[in-house]
């Protein structure tokens, strides 16, 4: 089943410069009639235009065929935070991996840190990128908790992060709700559907050509693929799909192992920069640990960007700023008097264990899907290692594919009442 499509309406995309479309970009052309390339990849988010642009550096044609614009899904609507690792704990991994890959899986995510970092230099960027991520704990098994994790990470090697009591926290979040934290400063936020668009415009630059409004129908499997739209079909020897979420019906396989779940976000007016600053001194980004969780930020116009919330259900919550800004003041209560500006959400998609899903369905046809929410860094590294596997260096994405993944129970009909059920319980966790 194909996703009902949110508009692409958000602070980021008001926030360009020119507006131009929907998503702030200027609209590139649907495709008609035929292409030939060395590689198609579907979708234009993150996964896409970083596969896309590593392939052409390393020579290939490519045609990155896009259903509606550039950016137009969770990678150009998030919550902009590029954070350290995978949604899924180390200990889960390494049930189902084994201990060495589930090293080489942690460290491919520090890598990934890293290369968004390199791309944003090499290629100017401007996407408002800021230092500093905090995990932060509202109750104190949360501070139990993360003094844990923190133990695991330095001992595992990762020094970037140290624990803060509830005083040093306010250096970085002034909250009366928040006992301590985690922070990392390897990680920190940017705004996504600038960033997307950069990864865009550097693919273009190494040659990729990029179709939107071309919405892929089906594609015909053999030695040469023929991938069909509305108005054309692209002829190539390999393909990568990275529509997650959106990509439907066009391969049923791999829409039977993620699931769209809805998220959402806030923007308020503009605070100015000394009330900003009043709230976040240092401009880090911030997550709690609740299994429904609050994350926030502030933009580069000291707007405080604030999510939080999810629907299994497919459907968008009801009153949804106002919503929204209740548990903004849970958090914030002096905000009573600003006014949220924006509220947009969008589809994010996860697997059963929320570990990433990268793999192939033939020899020639390779997937990255089942981000869970860590996209921002994931699926840049994911489109780097389908590059390398392309061009017959397949080891490092080798390690992604031998995470064991099954698909959500419960068939077409039943699959998401099910989670909605099974999410009652973390609800109920957090409250306690």
């Amino acid at each position: 089943m194909r996703l009902s499509e949110p508009p692409a309406v958000s602070y980021y995309a008001d926030s360009l410069e020119p507006p131009g479309d929907a998503t702030g970009e200027r609209a590139r052309a649907p495709l008609r009639g035929e292409f030939a390339a060395d590689v198609a990849v579907v979708g234009g988010g993150i996964a896409g235009c970083s596969t896309a642009l590593h392939l052409a550096r390393r020579g290939f044609r490519v045609a990155l065929l896009e259903a509606r614009q550039v950016g137009y899904g969770a990678s150009g609507r998030n919550g902009g935070q590029t954070i350290f690792g995978l949604a899924v704990s180390q200990q889960k991994l390494e049930s189902q991996v084994g201990a060495a890959d589930a090293r080489r899986l942690f460290d491919l995510s520090i890598e990934g840190l890293d290369l968004t970092q390199s791309l944003i230099r090499e290629f100017s960027i401007a996407c408002d990128y800021q230092p500093n991520h905090l995990h932060v704990a509202v109750k104190p098994r949360h501070m139990l908790e993360l003094e844990e994790w923190a133990r695991e990470l330095r001992r595992d090697g990762y020094r970037s992060v140290s624990m803060l009591d509830s005083n040093q926290l306010r250096a970085h979040v002034v909250s009366e709700r928040y006992l301590g934290g985690l922070i990392d400063t390897r990680s920190g936020h940017l705004h996504p559907l600038k960033y997307t668009q950069g990864l865009a415009r550097a693919a273009e630059s190494f040659g990729v050509r990029i179709f939107e409004d071309t919405p892929v129908l089906r594609y015909a499997d053999g030695a040469t693929l023929l991938v069909h739209t509305p108005q054309g079909q692209v002829r190539c020897k390999q393909l990568v799909l990275c529509g997650n979420a959106y990509l439907g019906s066009v391969e049923p396989r791999l829409a039977r192992r993620i699931l769209g779940v809805g998220t959402y976000v806030i923007a308020t007016d503009s605070l100015g920069r000394e009330r900003a600053r009043a709230l976040l001194p240092s401009r880090a980004a911030i997550a709690d640990i609740n299994w429904i969780l609050d994350y926030f930020r502030l933009s580069a116009d000291d707007r405080l960007l604030f999510g939080g919330r999810v629907s299994y259900s497919g459907l968008e919550p009801r009153r949804l700023a106002e919503s929204m800004r209740r548990r903004m003041l849970r958090v914030f209560p002096d905000l009573r008097d600003v006014r949220v500006a924006r509220a947009w959400g969008g589809y994010l998609d996860i697997t059963m264990s929320r570990a990433p899903d990268f793999g192939r369905l033939s020899d020639n046809v390779y997937y990255l899907q089942g981000f869970s929410g860590h996209g921002l860094v994931l699926a840049g590294l994911g489109g780097k290692l389908v590059a390398e596997a392309i061009a017959a260096s397949a080891e490092r994405f080798d390690v992604f594919t031998r995470i064991p993944h099954r698909d959500f129970p419960g068939g077409p009909l039943f699959r998401r009442p099910s989670l909605v059920l099974a999410m009652l319980y973390y609800r109920l966790r957090d409250l306690l």
